[in-house]
């Protein structure tokens, strides 16, 4: 029922009929939530797996967290590639084009598989020596090597898993990928039970583990997709052509690109900030990466929203609706802010609880709680920055909102980060941290209020 009132809701946009504001959030809360729960699944299944590194001893955790911020620069560039044609896809939805819809589809299936195999040769490549050059000690840099290969060599699971992800979500089906990443999540959990203690793995078994969970996930996602979706299943229908075309791969680039060059300096600056945290020392390092991944639980909602956003602000986009374009916008904004202020009070009261359950050392436990604490105040703000940009996203507007977070990354937090870091430790870089967020917030709101970036609209 509730999925035939989306789309019902959704051929309100591609029709251009009036709605409700009541009807606007009912649509937004909807599509959200699918997205919501699988991101917090997903959290806390990667909770879980990173409670099973944990308990190996600090060492373990040291070596995963020493080269995940590259994991996520190189996974971060993946998803600007799909994202460079799910946006167009959005947009021929919304303009009733559903055959350029599917032409756009199959020709991401070959670029991205031709990206996904540059990325992961990249990544096997560095995977030696990257351990030393992010300033790792000789104890833990072979366990990150070897976890850095395998995640390398699955490139193309982690690649495959997102353009069908991407796609469905844009089509408007967020059901579909939302239970599919809650099974790759349980199957993450299995896996790596399995590797890590059954088979006494360690650290190499949480990769192979992650690795079989995204290779299942990836080959569900693209039956879904091929098969299965009503608007972009390619199985069933005429053949047509898979060879890429100069106007699908240059609208790609013109959105992509500014976000793979986002994310490749973004995930540069997360380096530079493990460079700054690696000196402090094993205990430092370990509670760092744990409380990133605590602090996950607190923002994953948000960008389950800016998922929301993306979908309905690219259909109306393409639809030609423009103040229908704006109150999507605004209103997933509101309602991302308010979730992840919620979920900062609950990780200030409960920051102790939460780091206890990832490792057993008192010394990690107290200093990770005490960053989280000072970050539950940026949350708000941080919301408003992350589905701000999830409704640019939708817009096909990347490369300004990308200088925003480029400018606020690199200018605020990392200089404060180094400044604060020799006196306070690992605090000082989380107070960098949240003020830059508070700042980034601001300055995405403004853009959103007061920004062209609805300019672009072709109206109906």
């Amino acid at each position: 029922m509730a999925l035939k009132e989306n789309t019902d809701l959704l051929s309100h946009i591609r029709e251009g009929r009036e709605m409700t504001q009541a009807e606007k959030l009912r649509l937004i809360v909807s599509l959200s939530i699918p997205s919501i729960l699988a991101q917090i699944s997903a959290t806390v299944m990667f909770f879980i797996d990173a409670s099973m590194v944990g308990h190996l001893g600090a060492k373990a955790s040291a070596a995963i967290g020493l080269v995940e911020t590259t994991g996520w620069l190189m996974g971060g560039l993946g998803a600007a590639a799909n994202m460079g044609f799910s946006v167009q896809v959005a947009h021929a939805i919304g303009a009733n084009d559903f055959k350029r819809a599917r032409r756009i589809l199959r020709q991401s299936l070959v670029c991205c598989l031709i990206f996904s195999f540059v990325i992961s040769t990249i990544g096997v490549l560095i995977s030696g020596p990257l351990p030393y050059w992010l300033g790792g000690s000789e104890e833990i840099a072979h366990d990150a090597s070897v976890y850095f290969a395998i995640i390398g060599l699955c490139g193309i699971f982690f690649q495959m898993n997102g353009l069908g992800s991407s796609m469905l979500k844009c089509s408007g089906n967020m059901k579909i990928p939302s239970a599919l990443n809650i099974l790759s999540c349980v199957l993450d959990v299995v896996f790596n039970y399995f590797f890590i203690y059954i088979l006494n793995m360690g650290v190499m078994g949480a990769a192979i583990g992650t690795g079989l969970a995204e290779l299942i996930t990836a080959a569900l996602m693209l039956y879904f997709l091929l098969c299965r979706s009503e608007i972009l299943k390619l199985v069933g229908r005429p053949r047509r052509s898979f060879r890429p075309q100069a106007d699908v791969v240059n609208n790609a680039i013109k959105i992509g690109a500014p976000m793979s060059l986002q994310h490749m300096l973004m995930g540069g600056a997360q380096i530079v900030s493990t460079l700054i945290v690696a000196p402090l020392g094993t205990i430092a390092i370990a509670a760092h990466s744990l409380a990133i991944t605590v602090e996950s639980l607190c923002y994953m909602p948000g960008y389950g929203i800016a998922d929301a956003a993306t979908t309905l602000v690219g259909q109306s986009f393409g639809a030609g609706q423009r103040q229908l374009t704006k109150s999507f916008a605004r209103m997933s904004v509101g309602l991302g802010m308010t979730v992840m202020t919620v979920m900062g009070v609950l990780m200030f009261v409960f920051a102790p609880e939460l780091m206890s359950i990832l490792t057993p050392v008192t010394d990690i436990i107290d200093l990770g709680s005490l960053c989280l604490r000072i970050e539950a105040f940026a949350e708000p703000m941080f919301a408003a920055s992350i589905v701000c940009y999830g409704v640019f996203v939708g817009a096909g507007d990347t490369l300004k909102p990308s200088i925003m977070n480029l400018t606020s990354m690199w200018a605020i937090r990392l200089s404060l980060a180094a400044l604060l870091a020799p006196t306070y430790g690992l605090t000082g870089v989380w107070v960098a941290m949240a003020i830059e967020l508070t700042i980034r917030g601001g300055i995405f709101l403004l853009r959103l209020f007061f920004g062209n970036w609805t300019k672009t609209i072709k109206a109906s």
